[in-house]
């Protein structure tokens, strides 16, 4: 496996391993990524702003088998978003979203001060792996949330 910056190619990939991965878990509905607007163009989306990034994941073959990315969250300073961190079901458990999170991190820490995501208390692996990571719990999502069906918040401080 390696990990490299989303590529034009890859959009159709990333898009239907988010919309598989939403739909296992009966995700599929308003206010999730499921009906995010850039979600069939991300590297497009990414590259038009500024300290944001996504990466993929790329098997031996040559195939992505997952993804995540860092953008700035809701034009507050210092704060970025951890968002569509979403792996293949055959990628999963071998530590791949730790790697994947960590390049993600690596470049926030550049750009922010802080980094938030959200997410679902029933996607319960995801959340150990952000509190393993440093990210504490929140009470209620940040000012300038887009995505209503979440019901978990996450933010670590860069330092």
């Amino acid at each position: 496996m390696h990990i490299r910056k989303i590529e034009e190619k890859d959009n159709h990939t990333m898009e239907q391993i988010i919309k598989r991965s939403l739909e296992s878990f009966d995700l599929n509905i308003p206010g999730t990524a499921y009906f995010d607007p850039e979600l069939g163009k991300l590297a497009q989306f990414y590259k038009q702003q500024s300290n944001a990034n996504y990466w993929v994941a790329v098997n031996e073959q040559d195939e992505v088998v997952g993804g995540v990315g860092i953008a700035p969250f809701a034009q507050k300073e210092g704060v970025c978003e951890l968002q569509k961190l979403y792996i293949t079901p055959k990628s999963q458990g071998i530590g791949l979203s730790k790697e994947l999170m960590k390049v993600a991190l690596d470049f926030a820490k550049e750009h922010y001060s802080y980094c938030y995501l959200e997410t679902l208390k029933k996607l319960e692996t995801a959340n150990l792996l952000y509190v393993k990571l440093g990210f504490k719990s929140l009470e209620k999502p940040l000012d300038g949330s887009e995505h209503g069906a979440m019901d978990a918040w996450y933010i670590k401080e860069l330092s």
